[in-house]
Formats: C-alpha cells, sequence, structure tokens
C-alpha cells in the first residue's frame, strides 16, 4: 500500500444550518481515518472552494458530505454538477429526508446518512469511502498523478460563473461561442457574456462533441449558432447574432467541411 493510498482523507463538508454543519465537523474530526476537514455553509460556496482548490494545483477533496435540503441550490443538484469533473469527489449525502435516498444513490452517491446521525453509522460511512479511495475508486490517483497544476475543471450541460459574489449556472446550451483570454476563455450568450478560469484548449476538447468549433486561435463557436459564412477579398467571416468574428486560413476548411456536414445532417 503506498503512502498516497494511506494519506488521511480530504474532506468538504456541507450543510446550510449551522448546528448540523457543527455536528458533521465534530464527528470528521474525532475519526482518526480524516485528515482536513473544510465547512462549506452553501452549495455554491462549496463549488468556490472545489474551484479554488482545482485552481490552485493544490489536492483536490476525496470526499462530499452533503446535505441535500439546502436553499437555492440543494444537494442533488450539487451531486450532479460535480458528477461531470474529470475526477469527481465521492459524495456521502446527510439529510433529514428519507425520501430522496434512490435519487441519492443514482447519482453514484457512496452512502446516505440520515439525521439526526448515529456516530457507529456515521464511522461506517467514512470506512465505505476510506476503502473506496484505498482501492482507487475515489478521485486521489487522478488528483495526484502529478504535480503542478491539476486538471482543467469539467463541465456537464451548465457552467458555474461568478457574478457579483454569487455563482450562476450557464447553460452550455446558451453559449453561442467562447474567446481566449490568457489561462481564462470569455463565454458569450445572446445577451451576456462570462469569464471562466479555463484554458480555450480544454474547452475545446470538452465541447467538440457538444458542436464547438475553433475557428481562430483565441475563439470558439458553436456551429448551430452561426447564421452567415461570408468571403470577402480572401477573408472568411462568421456573423453569430450582431457579431461578426473573422476565421483563420488554417480554420477556414474544417469549418466549411462541418458547416456542409450539419446542413446535410438537418431535418
Amino acid at each position: 500500500m503506498s503512502a498516497i493510498d494511506d494519506a488521511p482523507l480530504r474532506v468538504l463538508a456541507v450543510d446550510d444550518e449551522e448546528p448540523a454543519l457543527e455536528e458533521l465537523l465534530y464527528l470528521l474530526g474525532k475519526d482518526p481515518r480524516v485528515g482536513s476537514v473544510v465547512p462549506a455553509s452553501a452549495a455554491t460556496e462549496a463549488l468556490r472552494r472545489l474551484s479554488a482548490a482545482a485552481r490552485s494545483g493544490a489536492d483536490g477533496f476525496d470526499v462530499v458530505f452533503l446535505d441535500i435540503d439546502m436553499p437555492g441550490l440543494g444537494g442533488l443538484e450539487l451531486a450532479r454538477l460535480l458528477g461531470g469533473a474529470a475526477a469527481p469527489p465521492l459524495v456521502v449525502f446527510v439529510t433529514a429526508h428519507e425520501d430522496f435516498a434512490v435519487r441519492a444513490f443514482d447519482l453514484k452517491a457512496v452512502d446516505y446518512l440520515l439525521k439526526p446521525l448515529r456516530e457507529e453509522r456515521f464511522a461506517e460511512a467514512v470506512r465505505r469511502v476510506a476503502e473506496l479511495v484505498r482501492a482507487g475508486q475515489g478521485p486521489r490517483p487522478a488528483a495526484r498523478a502529478a504535480a503542478g497544476p491539476g486538471p482543467a475543471p469539467a463541465f456537464g450541460d451548465h457552467v458555474p460563473v461568478e457574478l457579483g459574489g454569487v455563482t450562476r449556472f450557464v447553460p452550455v446550451a446558451d453559449i453561442t461561442y467562447v474567446e481566449a483570454h490568457g489561462d481564462y476563455a470569455r463565454l458569450h450568450t445572446r445577451d451576456a457574456s462570462h469569464l471562466v478560469r479555463i484554458p480555450l484548449s480544454a474547452l475545446e476538447e470538452q465541447w467538440r462533441a457538444r458542436g464547438f468549433v475553433r475557428i481562430h486561435r483565441s475563439r470558439l463557436v458553436a456551429l448551430g449558432r452561426i447564421e452567415e459564412l461570408r468571403l470577402d477579398g480572401g477573408n472568411l467571416t462568421v456573423r453569430i447574432g450582431d457579431r461578426v468574428l473573422a476565421v483563420s486560413r488554417r480554420n477556414a476548411r474544417e469549418l466549411r467541411d462541418l458547416l456542409a456536414r450539419h446542413a446535410a445532417a438537418a431535418p
């Protein structure tokens, strides 16, 4: 067994009710298999902490102990978002409601704990998590595979973006094109734009199957959002809404081929 496999668990504990969160922290702190514990009082705060760990290149979390019934973004929705990550943490739900169990296990939860928590039952959940991580079924091998910055975050159907201290979830289907800004990317929709910390190359790889194509070294466009293709004086451009975007010579042939196939496949 390697030192990494036997390392103490890194835990994110999420509950919007302070007494419940304090009890969760107390029980986690008593367990010798648990190393670091980071609290979060809302799902959006949990997302910020997860994103901060990914951006800094620090080790991520092995498991999230997660309440379900929270205002705004609930625990089930957060777990669904986490499931789209390249190396998602394990999830243990902690709730006062029995009727979410089926949905929780559909999301591949490790365990489902009912409040009020019993120490023996809680310890059993931690044991399951530790065994899964030790067996390589948690995020640890992927999270510690290499030194340096961690992998770019993977997005599902929605992209979390920060706006004035509030996390919003922008549907990928609403994004018309993306511009590179160094290690960041600016996502454009019909009526807004949002800056996220992920390289354009990572989005190109993730969203190729969603119909996004590179038209320039600094731009991706959603193929289905192109309203006009224009050749003027040897320069190719596309129009998306009221924006006209240049297409590089290097990307022009691929774009034309993709548009032709897209048009042929349309009903």
